[in-house]
């Protein structure tokens, strides 16, 4: 995970460096060659996945000798993303965004006694038909939609009876297919209030400076450049839904034609072409990567 970058470039080896530093541990070791039972914690899993798309961004800005206001009109983030939009965008420190999301991974974990909630995806229904049957299900407990992914792919989260009533009435109402996610916690609802508490304080601890491109925030789907605006929806974005589908609408709406997926992974490059078929979608991960893409940009 990020190693191809770390042994390809002195630009991307400073960054996981830092990412230590920060964390007072070699995280880049466990990510290079730990146990990855221990990376997957989310503890450990948010820094790291932050790490990989800074180190990719700096390469690739290097490469193409521009500035990240000269490519881009707009970041944003998917959940943990948006610490790594803010970060890319100067709102923040690389070595604030390490130490906020390892706080973010723990406080997040320690909210629910494990077990006693879950996260599933439905597909095949649409945002609205989600919030209905979550609000039945939620005779159960809390069940709310936690992440609008893209049309027909919408995860709820909460108490995990409620979160399985929930896909009895997705089958009941025509979903393709629901499967629970082999979570950690219930991310992304009321049942992670502790979490958002702990991130206020870890919040206000911190210098937010207002962002050099605009960021698009989870739980608005719309840009945000005031730092204290951005403060206060990091908190909110805790127990909130991510508004993945109507941000990439948003970003279409602004004239965006072209995104760019930098980090681990294709899944939100994928969704973006689901949401906008119009889209041009580029994956930036490997050092061929970030070639392909300082070409495409040059």
């Amino acid at each position: 995970m990020g190693r191809d970058l770390y042994d390809a470039s002195p630009i991307a080896r400073a960054v996981f460096e830092e990412v230590d530093d920060a964390l007072g541990e070699r995280l880049s070791a466990l990510m290079f060659e730990g146990d990855p039972d221990r990376l997957t914690l989310t503890e450990n899993a948010q820094p790291a996945l932050m790490a990989v798309s800074i180190a990719a961004l700096r390469v690739l800005l290097a490469r193409t000798g521009k500035t990240l206001p000269e490519l881009s009109s707009f970041v944003a983030g998917h959940s943990l993303g948006e610490y790594t939009a803010l970060a890319a965008a100067e709102s923040f420190s690389l070595t604030d965004a390490a130490r906020l999301l390892r706080q973010r991974g723990q406080a997040m974990q320690k909210a629910v006694p494990v077990g006693d909630g879950a996260m599933a995806a439905l597909m095949g229904l649409d945002i609205d038909a989600v919030q209905e049957l979550a609000r039945e299900a939620a005779q159960a407990g809390v069940c709310t939609a936690a992440n609008d992914n893209a049309p027909g792919q919408v995860v709820v989260s909460g108490h995990r009876a409620a979160v399985e009533g929930a896909l009895a009435l997705a089958a009941e109402r025509g979903a393709k297919r629901s499967v629970m996610l082999p979570v950690s916690a219930p991310f992304h609802c009321p049942l992670m209030s502790p979490a958002a508490e702990t991130m206020r304080e870890a919040l206000d601890a911190i210098a937010i400076r207002p962002p050099i491109v605009p960021v698009i925030a989870n739980v608005t789907a719309r840009a945000v450049l005031d730092p204290e605006r951005i403060r206060q929806l990091l908190v909110d974005q805790v127990t909130g839904a991510v508004r993945w589908r109507e941000s990439i609408l948003h970003l279409r709406d602004q004239g965006v034609r072209e995104v760019f997926e930098v980090g681990v992974g294709k899944v939100l490059s994928g969704l973006a072409r689901r949401i906008d078929k119009g889209l041009k979608a580029i994956s930036i991960h490997t050092p061929a990567d970030v070639d392909g893409a300082a070409a495409a940009l040059a």
